[in-house]
This record gives structure tokens, C-alpha cells and sequence, in this order.
């Protein structure tokens, strides 16, 4: 299920990339973008008012005519409060004015504030039936965090689990607020962030002078260690061996794009017998990551192999030119992706953007059937 919501997850991110600017009203954001959400990730029928509930209405405790934008209703009560935003907008804690107060009035206890694109999901960790001011997870489609799919999972209509979802909400609380304040530090370091590590490597004292040097060398080491970390498991995937961590697919466009460039520049910097004359791109690592991502619901992701030639980079299963899943026709302006059918017969697909190639998620796993 977690690869389903993945898949569909990174179709929403490909459809906002595409209309996000066309988007200039909440109504419209709700319709293009919040609506499919709940239908395709979440699975509830938003046509159903026994599961999904538009312009929510609570008689109690609310101010007179005040709607929640939707409510998720399971097994006869309301699960789930959304309140929505104009897609862009920055979400604040402000703007959920009556997210608090239906919280205390219904029988939520997950509530999310979206823009479309950010889902902030809320509980009471706090204080029963009040709210938290704090999301305990944050989503953003448009640059997918794929460890963060399975806490996603368990709101789907299919594996509804509320006592799961409030026993994990602390700690995810927590964990997402670290991740926050370690990408803060990485993008620039503050000065107790830089005394606190300076401590364990220098025994001077900390002067002004000494500050100002290693700001600038903690600064480096921290863009450093991360290149390092992107490069040591861009080699193993490059070499044919498989990314050990499951969030190593690439779902994300953001993501991938910096995974994309650290390992061509990885390819490039390492001698290989079959290279002259070919220059792997970018876009053909990022392509073959997709393809194996998708792929890999179906096969070991090992099995998932790659050979750039001069025309096209081929996508094979078990590194035999006797199985492709694939190739990458990326040498033209106008982009394909050639598919295969039990044949072998390539038939050339025109894409215009990475995205596009999940809409051809079902031919690349049937591909996968013919020979595993």
C-alpha cells in the first residue's frame, strides 16, 4: 500500500508542477488539489457524505455559520478535520482558527491544515480535545519525504488506525521538529550550534576570533559530510548493488535532482572501460531511478540494472540484455521512454517531464512479469 501512495502521491506532485500557477483561488485549490488528495492518497469517496463531508457545520460551541472545508467521517463519526488554504499561501497556526474549535467540539482527533501542496496534520497531544499548536506531521508533496509514507498509510480509508497514529504522533512530533532545527543548522550554522561542536575538536578558548574561523569550517564540514553521504550511496547504486535504506527511491523532484546531480558527478570522477563517448546525464539517473522504483514492487530492487549507450540508457533486469524494462531515449529534444512488450517489441512513449514516466507505472511492472 505504501508504494501506491507513493505513486499517487508523486502524480499529485506532477499535476502541481504543472498547475499550481494557474490555481488563484482557495476554491480552486481545494478542487485540483485537495479533493484528489483525499480521494487518491487518502482513499475516502468525496462524493459520499457518509465518508467525506464538504463545508463541515458543528451546532455547538462554534460561531454562527462557521464551516470547516471537510470533514472525513469513519465508522460513523468524524475522524478527520481539513481546513484548506489558496495553494502557496504559508500556513500558520493562526489561519486554523476553526480547526480549534471544532477539535473540541467533535470526535476528530487528527486535524490537517493544507495549502494543497503542505499538509500539516494535528492532535492533542498537549491537552485532551484541544489541538495542538505544533503539527506532529508535516507533508509536502511537491518535495516527498518517503519515510514518512507509512505514518501517511495509517490515515488511508484502507488502514484507518487511529490508536497507531496517536501513539506515533509524539515522536514524529519530536523527530520532525529535530529534522527542522538540524536543516536550519546545516544551512547556517548558529553560534551555539558552532561553540557546541568547536568544544569537541578545539581546546582553546572561544574567542571571537576563534568563533568567526570555525563558523566558516563547520559551515564546510557540514556541506561536506552530506556530499559524502550522497556520494557513498550513489556508488553503490551506480556499481548495480542496492540502496540498503527504503527511502532511497526517488519520489521527490527536489530530492532527486540533487541525488541526480552528486551522482553524475560521481560517474564522472570514476574511470570506466565503457565510457568514451557516452555522457551519462542527470535526467537518465533520475529517469532509472524512477523506473526502478517502480519496478521494485515487483523484484528485488537489486535485480534493477542500468547500461548507458551512445543513443539511449537501457534499464534491465538482472544486468541481461536478453530482459530490458526500459530505455531512456533522452538524446533529442523531444524525450521518449521506450516500454516493452512480451515480445520484446519497444514501442517509444514522448514525455515531456520525469514525472510523466509513473503514468507508464503498469507497463514497466507487467514488463517485469515477462521475465521474473
Amino acid at each position: 500500500m505504501s508504494t501506491e501512495i507513493t505513486e499517487r502521491l508523486n502524480s499529485l506532485a506532477a499535476k502541481l508542477s504543472q498547475q499550481r500557477g494557474s490555481i488563484e483561488t482557495e476554491e480552486a485549490t481545494k478542487n485540483a488539489f485537495v479533493m484528489p488528495f483525499i480521494s487518491l492518497v487518502l482513499g475516502y469517496d468525496v462524493f459520499n457524505p457518509h465518508e467525506v463531508i464538504p463545508e463541515f457545520t458543528a451546532d455547538v460551541g462554534t460561531k454562527r455559520g462557521e464551516k470547516v472545508d471537510y470533514a472525513i467521517v469513519k465508522d460513523g463519526a468524524v475522524q478527520i478535520l481539513i481546513e484548506c488554504k489558496h495553494v502557496g499561501s504559508p500556513l500558520n497556526i493562526k489561519h486554523a482558527s476553526q480547526l480549534f474549535r471544532y477539535f473540541a467540539t467533535t470526535s476528530a482527533r487528527i486535524a490537517i491544515l493544507t495549502n494543497g501542496d503542505e499538509y500539516h496534520f494535528f492532535t492533542d497531544l498537549d491537552a485532551p480535545n484541544k489541538m495542538d499548536e505544533k503539527p506532529f506531521l508535516v507533508i509536502e508533496v511537491s518535495d516527498l519525504d518517503s519515510a514518512l509514507i507509512p505514518e501517511l498509510n495509517k490515515l488511508a480509508k484502507d488502514a484507518f488506525d487511529l490508536d497507531s497514529i496517536i501513539n506515533a504522533a509524539e515522536e514524529l512530533k519530536y523527530v520532525g521538529e529535530f529534522k527542522r532545527v538540524l536543516s536550519a543548522q546545516f544551512a547556517e550554522p548558529d553560534a551555539e550550534w558552532v561553540k557546541f561542536l568547536t568544544a569537541r575538536v578545539y581546546e582553546g578558548s572561544f574567542t571571537q576570533k576563534v568563533r568567526d574561523q570555525f563558523t566558516r569550517l563547520v559551515t564546510k564540514a557540514m556541506k561536506q559530510f552530506l556530499n559524502d553521504r550522497v556520494n557513498d550511496r550513489l556508488k553503490a547504486a551506480l556499481g548495480g548493488q542496492a540502496l540498503q535504506n527504503d527511502d532511497a527511491s526517488v519520489s521527490s523532484p527536489h530530492a532527486s535532482e540533487q541525488v541526480a546531480e552528486s551522482s553524475a558527478q560521481t560517474a564522472a570522477n570514476e574511470p570506466s572501460e565503457d565510457r568514451d563517448g557516452i555522457d551519462t546525464t542527470l535526467e537518465e539517473i533520475e529517469g532509472y531511478q524512477i523506473v526502478r522504483a517502480i519496478a521494485c514492487s515487483e523484484v528485488e530492487p537489486a535485480r534493477i540494472a542500468h547500461r548507458d549507450n551512445k543513443s539511449y540508457f537501457g534499464i534491465l533486469l538482472d544486468d541481461n540484455n536478453r530482459k530490458p524494462l526500459a530505455r531512456l531515449w533522452f538524446n533529442t529534444s523531444q524525450k521518449y521512454i521506450g516500454l516493452f512488450d512480451e515480445d520484446k517489441t519497444e514501442t517509444r512513449h514522448p514525455i515531456d517531464s520525469l514525472d510523466e514516466i509513473y503514468r507508464h507505472a503498469d507497463q514497466i511492472r507487467a514488463t517485469v512479469g515477462y521475465y521474473a
